[in-house]
């Protein structure tokens, strides 16, 4: 599918590594402006490299969970590009593996920030900006674990159902101003951090009996953000090999 993104301006958060920076590389493949956002610079770095010169592009380095950094990430996106059609808000943080009991209170305040607060702030932020230009389009990074749960893994899940009904929630407040937002739902997915982790109980976990990779939700984020998707808002889209179907 040939997608037309030329003279549109995106924002990504998680722009670093794993499926942002992929679903990056794509949105400049397609002629995308974009807003690359991430934590660590280095990252950010790579993934401008493996892009290429050929779109423009605005770095912002910071953590999305500080609500002065997102504020100001807008404030340079309108004086960069004047404005935004796309987000993709995809910054996150794993979680420890840890009953409640003992999760420590600062563990789950640093899940909820950055993993469901930093959402909030975002879209706060892009959506005023995106009705200036008369809409947009927006895709939430949830997780399987914001449709479904397992043990040991309370605030992470707690912050994925949040993002779940965040987007929806979104997705109603908006709709008749033509800003749509939908949220995916990835399984495991071959990411650094995931290689770190990966046994074989995760792979089989996944009724397709192996691990996604970050160009095949990409090409999910990259298709709910374009018009093909016209018609799909409040939706959330799972991406998991059948992992949520069992």
């Amino acid at each position: 599918m040939q997608y037309h993104f030329e003279n549109k301006v995106a924002m990504v958060t998680g722009a670093g590594s794993g499926i942002g920076q992929a679903a990056s590389i794509l949105l400049a493949k397609y002629g995308c402006k974009l807003c690359l956002i991430d934590i660590n610079q280095n990252h950010l770095a790579e993934t401008v490299r493996l892009i290429g010169s050929h779109v423009d592009i605005l770095l912002q380095v910071g953590d999305v969970s500080n609500v002065e950094f997102m504020q100001s990430c807008i404030k340079q996106i309108d004086q960069h590009f004047s404005g935004l059609d796309f987000a993709f808000n995809n910054a996150g943080i794993a979680s420890p593996v840890k009953s409640i009991a003992d999760l420590s209170i600062e563990t789950w305040h640093k899940q909820i920030d950055v993993n469901l607060n930093s959402i909030f702030y975002c879209l706060h932020f892009q959506i005023p900006l995106m009705l200036k230009n008369g809409g947009g389009s927006i895709v939430n990074t949830s997780s399987i674990l914001g449709t479904v749960a397992t043990q040991n893994r309370a605030a992470y899940i707690t912050a994925k159902h949040g993002v779940t009904g965040l987007s929806k929630a979104a997705a109603l407040d908006y709709a008749q101003q033509n800003i749509r937002v939908n949220s995916i739902h990835p399984g495991y997915v071959e990411t650094p951090l995931i290689r770190q982790v990966h046994t074989e109980e995760i792979q089989i976990k996944h009724p397709i009996q192996r691990l996604g990779t970050v160009d095949e939700v990409a090409n999910l984020v990259i298709f709910l953000l374009s018009d093909q998707a016209s018609f799909i808002t409040g939706a959330n889209y799972a991406i998991d090999g059948g992992y949520t179907t069992q």
